[in-house]
């Protein structure tokens, strides 16, 4: 894996391109990690948690994970050993740009991801990191959840 110093505008800014870096390890997405979403935010709506009734009348034939759960689950995709940023006192989320929740994600999926840095520039205070990330249930073309995410490197 490459080690990337946060401060390196030159080596970051190389790296900056359309093209998508390896895929991260598979997480499972369950029903019941659906149903604890489902109760933490108050969102029981039944396309989730009523696997019977989603079955029958849902537009996808099954219950289906919050597309908000799904995108809370890219901290644990984004690391696809591309690459490491080092030497940062702390790297804080800037916000999120560009959300597209492309596709469903059926109950008992597999997710993995990939990114790309789309951009880099110097900050005052450090240095601002967009990330393009695409998440996308295993074995699927199109992204379930895809976005551009800003972080701000400081020293």
């Amino acid at each position: 894996m490459q080690e990337i110093r946060f401060d390196d505008l030159s080596t970051l800014s190389s790296m900056v391109s359309q093209t998508w870096g390896n895929w991260s390890r598979p997480v499972a997405v369950s029903q019941d990690m659906i149903n604890v979403f489902a109760e933490m935010t108050g969102d029981r709506q039944w396309i989730h948690v009523d696997v019977d009734r989603a079955r029958r009348e849902g537009p996808f034939g099954e219950a289906i994970a919050h597309g908000f759960l799904v995108l809370g689950m890219s901290t644990l995709i984004k690391n696809t050993g591309d690459y490491i940023i080092v030497g940062h006192g702390s790297a804080l989320n800037y916000g999120l740009e560009k959300v597209r929740f492309v596709s469903p994600v059926p109950a008992g999926s597999e997710l993995h991801g990939h990114t790309r840095i789309v951009a880099v520039r110097e900050e005052k205070g450090g240095v601002m990191l967009t990330v393009g990330v695409a998440i996308h249930v295993v074995g699927a073309d199109r992204p379930a959840v895809c976005f551009d995410w800003k972080l701000l490197y400081r020293p």
